[in-house]
């Protein structure tokens, strides 16, 4: 299998950038179907309309879920369009990036929060109308722009920040876990060592800025170290993940999504229990695991079951998340070693226990 490493067409980032998307997009289309969730439309729609000009645009609010019935409502919804722009958080992204796929025309991607690692990915995550984890889809190409408006993205609430910071907590962990069993990745071929090598910068970036961005955008400020967090959560996460290869973080979060009191909590914190629960797994040093908990608390990410909104857990409920944290098709399996549900149960309960202990300590 060869080693293969992909990414967006283009990547921009910086202060100011959505008043420049339509001189981007020109290249690509004439028409743009623009997906906006309603309460985005309100802050959004105006810049956007006056970077185009003249340009015709079709606006149309996001109904909530990346689910197939809301792609199919959206294709039939784009009439003459030449090219699918999506402004918003992940699942938006995840569903233009389906849309422009089944279209066939050429998809931007414009995130207004740093929440997760969706936008740079050739991979729409798809759910149930309900919010269910149901399968991943695997694009034949990147976005062909990614555009990242810093003075938006700080404008949004820390928490987003903060829950895109638990996504790109992962990625380095995976990716080196992937490494080690000699596994496959989403970009269709094992891992380059460049991306091995962002994934580490990822994690790094992480752990020396991941404080710093979190208190300054607490301020509503947008400082050198929340340009340096919203990179590391949008495209070192993005490339490192995709590039570097899942592993038994992300699989937790799918298994995750069978509790409905899992739902109230965004992507990336889960994913970062998701990350201790594969650091117990795989019996990593107590250094590292420390490390990683003490970052977790710092910037207020989940440690434990409680921490995203499972109380009291029954063991059927625990072992439901394990058992749909195994099925054959998860990224689980490219652990370099053989994984169980009555393994990952024990994982879930070890890490539940280590982040009780260390938050009491």
């Amino acid at each position: 299998m060869s080693n293969i490493i992909i990414a967006p067409g283009k990547y921009v980032q910086g202060k100011g950038e959505l008043s420049k998307l339509g001189g981007y997009v020109e290249k690509l289309g004439a028409k743009p179907f623009i997906l906006v969730s309603p309460s985005g439309m309100k802050r959004v729609k105006e810049p956007i309309t006056r970077s185009f000009g003249a340009t015709p645009l079709v606006f149309e609010e996001f109904c909530g879920e990346c689910s197939k019935k809301e792609i199919n409502r959206l294709i039939e919804k784009m009439g003459g369009c030449d090219v699918v722009i999506g402004v918003g958080g992940g699942k938006i992204l995840d569903t233009v990036k389906a849309v422009a796929y089944y279209a066939k025309k050429p998809v931007v991607i414009v995130p207004t929060i740093a929440s997760t690692d969706a936008p740079c990915s050739a991979l729409s995550v798809i759910y149930t109308d309900e919010g269910v984890f149901e399968e991943y889809l695997f694009l034949p190409a990147n976005p062909n722009l990614v555009l990242v408006d810093t003075d938006v993205v700080a404008a949004a609430p820390a928490r987003l920040l903060v829950s895109g910071m638990g996504d790109a907590l992962a990625t380095y962990f995976e990716a080196r876990a992937v490494k080690a069993s000699d596994s496959g990745t989403c970009a269709g071929g094992k891992a380059t060592n460049a991306a091995i090598s962002l994934a580490k910068l990822c994690y790094d970036t992480l752990i020396e800025n991941g404080l710093r961005a979190k208190l300054a955008v607490e301020r509503h400020v947008c400082t050198k170290a929340v340009e340096n967090i919203i990179e590391a959560n949008t495209f070192l996460s993005g490339i490192g993940f995709e590039s570097g290869g899942l592993a038994a973080a992300h699989a937790v979060y799918n298994g995750l999504t069978v509790l409905e009191a899992s739902h109230q909590f965004y992507h990336g914190e889960k994913v970062a229990f998701g990350t201790l629960v594969q650091l117990v797994l795989e019996d990593a040093p107590t250094e590292e695991i420390e490390e990683v908990v003490d970052f977790c608390l710092d910037v207020d990410l989940p440690v434990c079951l409680e921490d995203i909104g499972i109380i009291d857990p029954k063991p059927e409920d625990i072992m439901a998340v394990a058992e749909a944290t195994c099925v054959p098709s998860e990224t689980i399996h490219s652990m370099p070693f053989e994984v169980t549900a009555d393994k990952v149960y024990a994982a879930i309960m070890g890490a539940d226990a280590l982040g009780r202990f260390y938050k009491g300590k």
